[in-house]
């Protein structure tokens, strides 16, 4: 796609999502020292629709996430074209994901700035509670919990490998090559622990039919009462924010 403006918006797209997942890692901070907090997007969404200008705020970064949205699916429709079709059909399929992703954070921007309260939308616990009473949704919560802890696999290796330095153009000074590469990698690898537990958490919530345990928020929570939990929610919690920053700064140096 080629509509600079469109471009532009895309790009505060990853910006949003960045901050948001920025301040994810902020009450996950609090969860580990003891905060109630919500460490997900519904928690993080709220905090921002808290700041001043909350609904000016929110406004704008739904329309960078739609935007970041539109961006994706045109390059689900129009490019890799010239890929062949063992390669097309893969990224085709993330590119749709990646929309769907940034279609689903536009619309709980938008429900927030109409002034939803965190506590009247429909939390992981509710959803889990809606999938296991109906029809086939035992087995399709079970299939969701595990395509989201193999995500999280995903996003460690793809940490770990650094193959995200494909998608942004680096800076040419040694120094801030280092800096963004060590980002990516804690964040990359952070951001699949997190996608894993929540994976997880939505199996267990499932196997044993306790669906308050399902979600990152919850995972965290539970995390916390172990031997040590506290450090290590606390670990998860920098590493998010080192995704968020990471993400950030993506906003401008993605290869778009």
């Amino acid at each position: 796609m080629n509509s600079k403006p469109l471009g532009i918006l895309a790009r505060c797209g990853f910006a949003v999502s960045g901050a948001l997942h920025l301040l994810i890692g902020l009450i996950a901070f609090g969860v580990a020292a003891g905060s109630s907090g919500h460490a997900d997007v519904t928690g993080a969404v709220a905090a921002l629709a808290n700041q001043p200008a909350g609904p000016l705020l929110l406004w704008c970064s739904f329309a960078a996430c739609v935007s970041l949205a539109l961006w994706q699916a045109g390059d689900a429709i129009f490019d890799f074209e010239r890929l062949p079709s063992k390669h097309k059909t893969g990224k085709k399929l993330k590119a749709d994901a990646q929309a769907a992703v940034y279609t689903a954070m536009a619309f709980m921007l938008a429900a927030f700035a109409r002034g939803r309260d965190q506590d009247d939308g429909e939390s992981a616990s509710d959803l889990t509670v809606n999938l296991m009473n109906a029809p086939g949704g035992v087995l399709l919560l079970v299939l969701i919990g595990a395509g989201v802890a193999i995500l999280g696999i995903i996003y460690a290796i793809r940490g770990i490998r650094r193959s995200f330095q494909r998608h942004i153009n680096l800076p040419p000074s040694p120094a801030g090559h280092k800096a963004i590469t060590a980002l990516g990698i804690t964040g990359y690898v952070s951001k699949g622990v997190a996608l894993f537990a929540t994976g997880l958490s939505a199996l267990i919530a499932t196997v044993t039919v306790h669906p308050e345990q399902a979600g990152l928020d919850a995972a965290l929570h539970a995390l916390r009462e172990q031997p040590y939990g506290a450090y290590v929610v606390a670990v998860v919690g920098a590493g998010l924010a080192c995704y968020g920053l990471f993400t950030i700064v993506r906003a401008h140096l993605a290869k778009m």
